[in-house]
């Protein structure tokens, strides 16, 4: 990132048609597998489109990187609920790759209320000459059948198939806004605002509660959970944030019920700093541990903080993503932007780190050399193969010939979710409806 921050390229970017875009398309969900071949996103309409990465090939060794649409399918349909006279949107709130264990693929798609474990597998070749069935698949009068077949496997045109394999359903009462998956790769949790459960993932009848936050009397609620997610070695440890800015850390060998955390981080807040939004945007929208297990990074509505899992009292790292918006907070409030639920994600190596922010820009920060850098996702400045050009907001005073005043942004464009390659620089970018693809530099 350091060198080569302005030779960025653009490698290519799935682009719907802006005149038909409608609520629908708005990409709410982006998540690469753990390989990094495959990269998943979900949409406001319930669909999971995933891309698949090409291969390279000898005679257009720069080919390889692009991704190109692998399977569609409608993961959630929209549903009402007559007890509580809800409606239940059918929107993707998370999107989770389980590791691969032979040829097919596995994640888990969740909207508010169910989480669903798809297979995705490729079909070649279809069974012909059944007996007791025609070739069209009726059954056939066994009595007409005087001689016996074997049926033989012939070769098609290659199919890729999305199949529903368990539907999690019926343990939310709340709006579910996290799934992580355990490095067991037997059990996942899933969260909602009040409480976190434990799935099997082969039982769907049953989970196991191991969060429960819900106060007696409602009226009580003083926080909600916001995000959480499990250590990536160790199989008993998670971290759950809430809205008053805090992470509990709990290990589940010490008690079945987690409610007593075994570690507790939060930064004291400055007085001085002080305001009638001060809690407000502290709520932590995401957090992620680190690939190597040691640190954790939470987001908040201004910064981004790295913590260290030895250290509880205050952060190793902070990183301001958009300092500039500390006047605008009000304006900010009555357009309901301050309640934004912006994701944060690390590279492959855990060195940069990256988020979103408004006027489809999006942060990254070095954490070697405390270098960052502004870049715009959209489609004026995103031709494919065009680099990337890094963006400055002024703030106030005389404003540059390259920069953007603070007052121009435009705060219905926001980026609010990310991917980073599992193990190279190649990054994806949702902005609303469109999905941007980056990759360093190939020369």
């Amino acid at each position: 990132m350091d060198e080569e921050i302005d030779t960025r390229k653009i490698n290519n970017s799935f682009l719907r048609d802006h005149n038909y875009a409608t609520e629908a398309d708005i990409i709410s969900t982006v998540e690469f597998n753990s390989t990094g071949e495959l990269l998943a996103t979900g949409d406001k309409g319930g669909r999971v489109v995933v891309f698949q990465r090409e291969q390279e090939s000898k005679n257009q060794p720069h080919r390889r990187g692009e991704y190109n649409v692998y399977s569609t399918f409608q993961s959630h349909e929209p549903e009402f609920d007559y007890l509580k006279s809800l409606e239940i949107e059918e929107k993707i709130n998370k999107i989770r790759w389980l590791p691969q264990q032979n040829a097919a693929y596995f994640l888990l798609s969740t909207n508010d209320k169910t989480v669903k474990l798809w297979k995705i597998s490729e079909r070649d070749k279809r069974p012909e000459g059944y007996n007791l069935k025609d070739e069209d698949g009726r059954i056939r009068d066994p009595n007409t059948i005087t001689s016996l077949r074997v049926p033989v496997l012939r070769p098609m045109d290659l199919m890729v198939e999305a199949t529903p394999r368990r539907v999690f359903s019926n343990a939310h009462t709340y709006h579910i806004n996290s799934i992580s998956i355990n490095s067991d790769y037997e059990t996942y949790m899933s969260t909602d605002d009040l409480r976190i459960n434990l799935w099997n993932l082969e039982i769907t009848n049953r989970s196991f509660n191991v969060v429960d936050i819900k106060p007696a009397n409602m009226e009580e609620l003083t926080e909600v959970i916001t995000a959480a997610e499990f250590h990536p070695n160790h199989c008993n440890t998670f971290v759950y944030s809430s809205s008053k800015g805090s992470i509990r850390m709990c290990d589940m060998r010490a008690a079945a019920l987690c409610d007593n955390h075994s570690k507790f981080f939060e930064e004291p807040e400055d007085p001085s700093n002080r305001s009638f939004f001060s809690e407000i945007i502290s709520s932590i929208s995401d957090v992620k541990f680190s690939h190597s297990g040691r640190y954790l990074m939470t987001r908040d509505y201004l910064t981004v903080k790295v913590w260290d899992l030895n250290m509880e009292s205050k952060p190793l790292e902070t990183y301001q993503v958009h300092d500039y918006l500390r006047s605008k907070l009000c304006s900010l409030y009555e357009n309901d932007c301050i309640f934004d639920k912006f994701e944060c994600v690390w590279n492959g190596s855990d060195s940069v780190i990256m988020t979103g922010s408004y006027n489809n820009f999006f942060r990254m920060f070095d954490r070697n050399t405390k270098r960052d850098v502004t870049l715009e996702a959209s489609r004026e400045n995103s031709k494919p193969r065009a680099i990337l050009k890094p963006r400055k907001v002024c703030v106030g005073g005389k404003r540059r010939k390259d920069e953007i005043s603070v007052d121009s942004l435009d705060f219905s464009k926001k980026i609010l979710h990310t991917a980073w390659h599992p193990s190279e620089n190649i990054i994806a970018v949702a902005a609303t409806n469109n999905l941007y693809i980056f990759q360093d530099k190939v020369n």
